[in-house]
């Protein structure tokens, strides 16, 4: 099974997740990268505002094509309860070129659904399974046992 990881992570917290799956399922590994600077203080600010309204911005180059893999990971946090910009404007790129897709959410505590609904709804279809992880459980390394159960 060809598989690949597409992510965004401004922290690098969903970094760390997407750069687990990739080396446990030996798969290509996609990370969005935004033209817009959403690094710093302001940055978050503009994060936020960005999330509430779904702005779709531009995304750097991309190495590889959803259409050519059997499943693709989306990883993405959370910005005012939806799913960061990048990731958005990434699926609207790549609209129509998912095959199956599995979804995991990194936030500080809240939004995971809310942002799984708006993944789901942007690629069109559902997806075989999602993994919610704080920043917290992420960053103490408390996430195996969800993962192991996440890539089954």
């Amino acid at each position: 099974m060809s598989i690949l990881v597409a992510y965004y992570s401004r922290t690098d917290i969903t970094k760390k997740v997407a750069d687990e799956i990739a080396g446990r399922l030996n798969a290509d590994s996609e990370e969005i990268i935004s033209e817009v600077k959403y690094d710093g203080k302001i940055g978050y600010a503009r994060a936020g505002k960005d999330g509430m309204t779904a702005k779709i911005i531009k995304i750097g180059d991309l190495k590889y094509d959803p259409s050519n893999y059997d499943m693709v990971y989306l990883g993405v946090p959370v910005w005012a309860g939806k799913a960061a910009n990048p990731m958005i404007s990434y699926i609207k790129q790549n609209e129509g070129k998912f095959n199956n897709v599995k979804f995991f959410v990194t936030a500080g505590s809240s939004g995971f659904e809310s942002a799984f609904k708006q993944m789901e709804d942007f690629v069109g279809k559902s997806p075989l399974k999602t993994l919610s992880l704080t920043t917290k459980e992420v960053k103490k390394g408390e996430y195996m046992e969800k993962l192991a159960s996440f890539l089954e």
